[in-house]
């Protein structure tokens, strides 16, 4: 029963996936922050679009393959470029395999990876507990679920729910779950669920309506096609749907998401939906939402994404029409509790009429019931606001209480709010020490809490938060899966070109000698507000510090971790400060003589991916290796390939003259010196990647090819964005990578 003092928001997908990231797993949270950066996250796992090949050539001019000879490699599916593909593959993996510390390397991502010694994360529905989990026997996963006491054991008593591996064989498909979004309507006692399966890991998904107690698809239920889409449950029959209406792409976004919102009911084809709402095809896209009032009844509304970091949300009234909130374009909606409305800024806002003023990064909240009467903005009250080196990472609901986590100084802090009398309070939660905490699970609907806590040498724990008393008991926590005797953790900061100083993490063995011997892995994103926080990762722990070398995290600009100012110095003509950050990092680890450019090696992947063709060709002399995951690398045509258009608030837009200037100084694949001594890279992407198209990392490769350069190449058939769509393709991925770096900087 929701509290009758409470206003859920629904949009897209709940999800059971553990999304890989780094080096290790990244537990998904359940916080909901309604921008178009959380929508892109959430429809990651619940969408995609047409077939690759036919989103190419339709941006590409006769000038552009003039001055491009490689374009035919951007042919996601082309003879040619497969062809291509398959001769590097062959060629590196050849090269890979051969070397003396592949099978270990392999034998041991792979015991990571379908180690049953894992915490089953998870999300509590009417007292059971939903998990998705992979292993060796269950390659594509299954969805399960045990009763609550029953998930607090040791040794739960599962009950599967939907095997992935069985659906694909049986029905000949290469499913792989990409999520659900559940639905139980007022007084009933059963969930409906939107199950999302992607063809072998794309963004692409179907949806099929699924039904909880027979633990059945539902004959005659709802389905839709494969597109980039989103849904929202209203009610048991009826839900809002953005898709791509007609599969001819006519009704999508220039960045290839909806841009039209449909009523869609029960009994009814999907293409006799009515029309809710529409956006500009220059919008990056226009998603459904609901707002559960505390009647438990749903309003619609729909979230139009001007842009990747600004949007509008508009509730559809009585009268169908369209009601745009009065809130800023570049802000976040946490959640409502109390009746408050609470919204997490991204810019200044002094709201019209009032005379209190808010800054970038503060949490507010509003009355929400008033604004409903009348549609106008009642009075804004600040909750928190963080300091220079603070910044809030999202706010989840509980039955009874609400939470807000937030960074301080790249750790992880979880506080507890309150509203009381007209007045938020805020009290720390006491965690174990001071790692990386995060909310594991809450919901207005449940009184379970669950908090997470690791470090980078300390295994993660699952932590059961008693709202009466606040505290935490350890509920779930795993043993120490790599040899950490020995080994350090410290925090630096290195001082960037413009004097802004740059944390980031060393961990590395107390004993090593200063003398710039030891073989050095330094890993970066830098953009998106994304933040990068000290997790402990078995891969990274097993395959690198185990065997002695040192791992590095940079706390670049562009990330999120002090908040959106940290990120915002970082967008488009300001985008090389993010590079002179990375490259401080580098020398300052350097400097203190912990490694040198002969034994350090760079990681990252999709923005980090360009991160890294950045740093190929700013600063080749100062590593020798450089993994380039699923990059953007052609940053003159990356508008024009899959959903690149939606980025251009990051990055910039090549179709503006200035914008263009600054993109030709930075563009990896136009910046290539054939003459250049560069480190031998690693490029590694997906043929299935629908999000960040391979034909960059195919474009970049090929120039090292024809300039005879050495490079290693591969490109996983399978994967999505991830470059692996299963546990043993994650292993393989992660046993070639640290091959490479074995080889490179270990000298083995």
């Amino acid at each position: 029963m929701t509290r009758p003092d409470t206003i859920t928001l629904a949009f897209l997908v709940s999800s059971e996936c553990i999304c890989d990231r780094k080096q290790g797993n990244h537990k998904r949270g359940t916080i909901l922050r309604l921008t178009f950066t959380a929508l892109i996250a959430a429809a990651a796992l619940a969408s995609c679009g047409p077939a690759e090949e036919e989103l190419v050539n339709e941006t590409t001019s006769v000038t552009e393959t003039a001055t491009d000879p490689y374009l035919w490699l951007e042919e996601v599916e082309g003879e040619d470029a497969l062809a291509w593909v398959e001769s590097q593959n062959a060629r590196s993996l050849e090269e890979l395999k051969a070397h003396p510390a592949y099978a270990g390397l392999e034998a041991a991502a792979l015991e990571v990876a379908t180690s049953q010694e894992r915490i089953p994360y998870g999300q509590v529905r009417d007292g059971m507990v939903y998990n998705f989990w992979q292993d060796a026997t269950h390659v594509r996963g299954i969805w399960r679920r045990t009763p609550l006491e029953s998930y607090k054991t040791d040794e739960p008593e599962w009950e599967t729910v939907l095997d992935f591996d069985k659906l694909a064989a049986d029905e000949d498909a290469n499913w792989v779950f990409k999520g659900s979004n559940c639905f139980k309507p007022q007084g009933g006692d059963n969930w409906h669920c939107m199950i999302s399966l992607s063809n072998g890991g794309k963004d692409a998904v179907i949806q099929r309506e699924f039904d909880m107690a027979s633990k059945t698809f539902i004959d005659g239920g709802f389905v839709t096609d494969e597109a980039k889409q989103g849904l929202a449950w209203i009610d048991a029959d009826t839900m809002l749907v953005g898709t791509d209406w007609g599969g001819d792409g006519s009704t999508l976004t220039e960045s290839g998401y909806p841009s039209v919102v449909k009523r869609w009911t029960r009994g009814t084809p999907l293409s006799e939906a009515v029309e809710v709402m529409s956006g500009d095809k220059a919008f990056v896209g226009v998603w459904p939402f609901a707002l559960e009032l505390e009647d438990e009844t749903r309003l619609e509304a729909v979230v139009a994404s001007e842009t990747f970091f600004t949007s509008s949300i508009h509730l559809i009234k009585e009268d169908g029409t369209p009601e745009k909130m009065p809130i800023p374009a570049m802000s976040d909606i946490e959640g409502l509790y109390k009746g408050q409305m609470m919204i997490s800024l991204k810019e200044d806002w002094s709201p019209e009429g009032q005379d209190e003023s808010f800054k970038t990064g503060d949490l507010v909240s509003f009355n929400m019931a008033a604004y409903l009467e009348n549609y106008e903005l009642p009075e804004v009250s600040l909750i928190f606001r963080p300091n220079d080196r603070q910044a809030v990472n999202g706010v989840a609901i509980s039955k009874d209480i609400s939470l807000l986590s937030i960074n301080d100084n790249v750790v992880g802090r979880i506080m507890r709010l309150d509203y009381v009398d007209g007045s938020w309070t805020t009290e720390d939660v006491p965690l174990p020490g001071t790692g990386q905490a995060g909310i594991a699970f809450a919901s207005d609907k449940e009184d379970a809490v669950f908090l997470n806590y690791e470090g980078f040498l300390t295994p993660d724990s699952l932590l059961s938060y008693d709202v009466a008393s606040n505290t935490v008991a350890p509920m779930k926590s795993l043993p120490a899966k790599f040899d950490a005797e020995g080994l350090t953790v410290q925090q630096f900061e290195a001082k960037s070109a413009d004097g802004t100083m740059i944390p980031y993490f060393v961990v590395h063995r107390s004993d090593i000698e200063l003398d710039g011997s030891t073989p050095t892995l330094l890993y970066g994103y830098g953009g998106f507000e994304i933040s990068l926080n000290p997790s402990y990762s078995v891969i990274s722990g097993k395959l690198w510090l185990e065997r002695g070398g040192a791992y590095v995290l940079a706390n670049i600009r562009g990330g999120g971790e002090f908040g959106p100012k940290w990120h915002q110095a970082g967008l488009k003509l300001n985008r090389q400060r993010i590079y002179d950050d990375f490259i401080a990092v580098g020398e300052d680890v350097i400097a203190k003589k912990i490694t040198s450019p002969e034994h350090l090696g760079i990681m990252g992947g999709s923005n980090g991916g360009l991160l890294m063709g950045v740093m190929l060709n700013q600063r080749p002399d100062l590593w020798n290796a450089v993994v380039v995951q699923v990059p953007l690398l052609d940053m003159l045509r990356y508008h024009k390939l899959l959903a690149g258009a939606s980025w251009v608030g990051e990055y910039g837009d090549p179709d503006i003259p200035e914008e263009r200037a600054f993109l030709e100084t930075i563009s990896p694949y136009q910046n290539f010196d054939a003459e250049a001594d560069y480190p031998t890279p690693f490029f590694v992407t997906s043929t299935k990647d629908d999000r960040v198209h391979p034909g960059h990392a195919r474009k970049m490769a090929k120039l090292f090819e024809e300039a005879g350069k050495p490079f290693l190449y591969y490109e996983n058939t399978d994967g999505g964005h991830a470059a692996a769509a299963d546990q043993t393709a994650r292993a393989k991925r992660s046993a070639l990578e640290y091959t490479y770096l074995t080889e490179r900087l270990m000298g083995e």
